[in-house]
């Protein structure tokens, strides 16, 4: 008589790529249901406000994510490891924690608040292009023709996005050009995002996925909420304790977090980063239709247009790096903070 087939067994037998596109379509929605759970929480207002405000959303989805990520690594959290680290390292991780736990969520999120989500997340693809001019810059890192034509178009197209906007009540003037106000808010957090993955691949290359998570996760939380109450004022964290934010956050990061990091770690584990880096470059598009589908956000002209602009840079970069990943032989599998890193730049920002 055959013996029923194990549930770990069929789940082993999953390809890497079916868990990289799942975890592609998590983060891509993640925007989209951040700004779908401000929404709820503006129709269930607990002393007059929203117990689920954008600044709520990310302190308690950090504090969710940090106790995932104490479950999951606990075990790299000892005296030992700690000690290892050097003062640089210790340097790199707070730098880290600021720019991208702390100063590029509170921008983005902020910016969500200002902007439709289908700028917020084609404005981020500035990330990208920037980190590579930061690699060759700083770290003096070899690009090919294709990637530096992918990193222009991206730019051009970004820029594009930014400058042809429809006029907004929110805008701000910088010289001649008057940007959206929420549009340069999420600029400036792709910026932050940027020298964090710049200064990770310098100073934390020996520091695990594990404690780095963990760290980055519990500085930036601490941090934002230091700046909240130092830029708003011990008010502004009202209905932080609400039952019903917790329990729509303890889904958003069973969901978004859980899953969604879990499927990433599982399908990189079983694919060439090659591969992963191109699959994470699919993350606009998947954020784009969850916007329409989650809040109805239909793509305006100037998002056509620079999204356009935008695509053609992510398939331009994608034949550089597939060059460069031949050249090379192929690219490296170990699943160090650095590459983790690098590959994520080209999923943009991922919610928490």
């Amino acid at each position: 008589m055959n013996q029923p087939r194990q549930p770990q067994s069929l789940f082993r037998k999953i390809p890497g790529q079916a868990f990289l596109w799942a975890a592609v379509a998590i983060s891509g929605a993640s925007s989209a249901v951040t700004r779908r759970l401000t929404e709820i929480g503006e129709q269930h207002f607990m002393g007059g406000s929203n117990p689920i405000s954008l600044c709520n959303v990310l302190f308690v989805g950090n504090l969710c994510a940090l106790i995932v990520l104490l479950m999951i690594h606990w075990r790299q959290l000892n005296r030992l490891t700690l000690e290892r680290l050097s003062r640089k390292e210790w340097i790199g991780l707070i730098l880290v924690a600021f720019l991208s736990g702390a100063l590029a969520p509170g921008l983005i999120f902020q910016a969500l608040s200002q902007t439709a989500v289908n700028n917020v997340v084609l404005v981020g693809r500035l990330e990208p292009p920037l980190t590579l001019a930061l690699s060759v810059w700083i770290l003096r890192e070899r690009v090919n023709f294709w990637e530096v034509m992918g990193a222009i178009a991206a730019f051009i197209g970004v820029t594009l996005t930014i400058l042809i906007q429809p006029p907004t009540t929110a805008m701000m003037t910088l010289g001649h050009f008057e940007i959206g106000a929420g549009e340069l808010l999420a600029a400036v957090g792709a910026v932050a995002l940027s020298a964090s993955a710049i200064i990770n691949r310098k100073r934390l290359a020996r520091v695990s996925l594990g404690l780095f998570s963990m760290v980055r996760t519990a500085l930036g939380t601490v941090i934002f909420f230091c700046l909240a109450l130092i830029l708003y004022g011990r008010d502004h964290f009202v209905g932080v304790l609400s039952p019903f934010l917790w329990q729509w956050m303890l889904l958003y990061g069973g969901v978004i977090v859980v899953v969604g990091q879990t499927f990433w770690l599982t399908g990189l584990r079983s694919s060439s980063l090659s591969m992963a880096t191109l699959i994470a470059s699919f993350t606009p598009i998947a954020a784009i239709l969850a916007s329409y589908f989650i809040l109805g956000e239909t793509p305006t002209q100037a998002q056509y247009i620079g999204g356009s602009v935008i695509l053609l840079g992510i398939f331009l970069g994608q034949v550089g790096i597939q060059r460069r990943s031949l050249a090379q032989g192929r690219l490296s599998d170990t699943l160090s903070t650095p590459v983790q890193q690098a590959v994520e730049t080209q999923m943009g920002f991922k919610g928490i």
